[in-house]
Parts: C-alpha cells; structure tokens; sequence
C-alpha cells in the first residue's frame, strides 16, 4: 500500500459521481465539474466518473467522430487539469479513444494522479450486447476490445480497474490477484441494472475482499435512453456502504484498511484459492 499507509491514515476517502450524461460534450464536462467539486469539498481523496460521463447520445457512431489519441484531447486535458486543481485521483469514467480498426473506438478508463498525471489506462475487455423486445445493444459495432486486465499500485492501494458489463465476468478480477478497491464506471441499461447491479457488485466485493465503487449513469437520457444508475459503494463483506437512487449526484464513503485486514484475516479466502 505504499508510504501513504506507513505512518498514520488508515483510510481515504472515496466518492462515485452519478451523472444523466447528454449528447453536448461542454455541458456534460459542466456538470462533472460540479459533482467533483462537490466530492472533493467533501473529503474525497479519489473521485471516479460513470462510463461514458463526457458523452451518452443516440447516435453510437458520435463517439468515433470525437475519439481522441492518448494523451492528447479535450476530455483528457479536463481530467488531468480536475485532477491537479483538487489535488485527488481521478478515475476518468469512460472516453472514446483511437483505435487501429476503422470505425471503431476503445472505451477508455484512465487514472489520474493528484498531480494531474495519468498512471494508468484500461480498455474496456468485454462488450455489451443484449436484445429484448424494447432495446437492442451491441457494443462491437462501434467500439473495439481491450486485450488484459490493469491493477494499478498507488499509495493509495492497489487499483483494479474495470468497466460496466466487466462485472459480469468474475475471472477478470481473479486475474487481477489481490486488491484494495475496484473501479466500475458503469452506464447498466434499467432492465439489466434492476434484475442484476447490486448482486453483481455485492458478489465482486465479497469474492475478491475488497471495496467495489461503482459510478453509474442513472435516469432518462436526452436520447430516451433510461440508465439504472444506484451508483454504490459495496464494503469487502459485502454490505452496502452508500448508494444513490436515479438522479445526479454523489455517493461518499470510506475505503477502510482495518477494515480490509480484518475481514480477509477473519476469513482467509484469498489465502485459501486452489485454482
């Protein structure tokens, strides 16, 4: 965990910000803004955005028209600049990033340091599809797949990183072996995030003892398009520590490294792992 858990703070504070993303990427900036400063002034030492927080419009194919290359672009420059103004990591949500594939973007997550400095990028690994009678989804048309897991080491815990429908596969955050928190920037449709979101982040928090903080976008869209939203933080024991409802907002809490010790010395199961 780093010199920052040598000395004295046993734990930092967290925050997840629930945002109704639109289709104008100023006003969506705006508001983030806003709910990040609000996170800030209210003790949080990271802040993590929902997937897709700097853009959420009916038109799959504007994310490819504003992709940006790494390190370079407006969105990147507004984390790395939120980032060093509050002086907190900054978890960027989602973004569209460059791919090598014509006509297709990666959803992009990037950590951000106090300091303004990016350390860490995860490209979303697995892609969303699903069909009912109402709505029809199917990432791959516009976005291409990451190809591995990423735990970042900060000194402020080890990191693993994941987006939305990542939750659904458990063996990600197996291979990302032993960590403190877990980031899901999530935009869960209502039909999926109703029957599913918060047995799928108890599950991962339980299964991996660690805290699981979970952005989300929640409410009806410009689009029509009606996200769940309950952005939560989920504690290594499985409890919910905070949650929000539908609208815009910010969920508070704590990751607690006592908290982690005890449950994981209590209950030895990462030790106790065959396969």
């Amino acid at each position: 965990m780093g010199d920052f858990m040598g000395q004295e703070k046993r734990s930092i504070g967290i925050a997840a910000i629930q945002m109704v993303s639109g289709p104008d990427v100023e006003q969506n900036l705006t508001q983030a803004y806003q709910l990040v400063r609000q996170a800030a002034m209210s003790g949080a030492d990271l802040v993590a955005l929902p997937e897709y927080f700097c853009l959420l419009c009916h038109d799959e194919t504007a994310k490819v028209r504003m992709a940006e290359t790494p390190g370079k672009g407006l969105i990147q420059d507004w984390l790395a600049m939120v980032a060093k103004e509050f002086g907190i990591w900054v978890c960027g949500g989602t973004l569209p990033i460059a791919s090598n594939i014509q006509g297709k973007v990666f959803n992009t997550s990037f950590l951000y340091s106090p300091e303004g400095v990016q350390v860490a990028r995860y490209d979303k690994l697995h892609l969303f599809r699903f069909t009912s009678e109402k709505e029809q989804f199917d990432e791959s048309r516009t976005i291409a797949a990451g190809n591995g897991t990423v735990v970042a080491d900060t000194v402020i815990g080890r990191i693993g990183m994941s987006v939305c429908y990542d939750l659904r596969f458990p063996e990600l955050y197996r291979a990302m072996g032993t960590v403190d928190l877990i980031l899901v920037p999530s935009a869960f449709t209502y039909t999926t995030g109703q029957a599913h979101w918060e047995t799928l982040l108890r599950a991962r928090a339980i299964e991996n003892q660690c805290y699981v903080l979970a952005p989300a976008q929640g409410g009806v869209h410009p689009s029509g398009r009606r996200t769940w939203g309950h952005s939560m933080l989920v504690d290594p024991w499985g409890e919910v520590v905070n949650v929000l409802g539908q609208e815009q907002g910010v969920v508070m809490g704590q990751l607690d490294f006592d908290v982690l010790q005890r449950v994981r010395k209590s209950l030895p199961a990462l030790q106790n792992r065959v396969l």
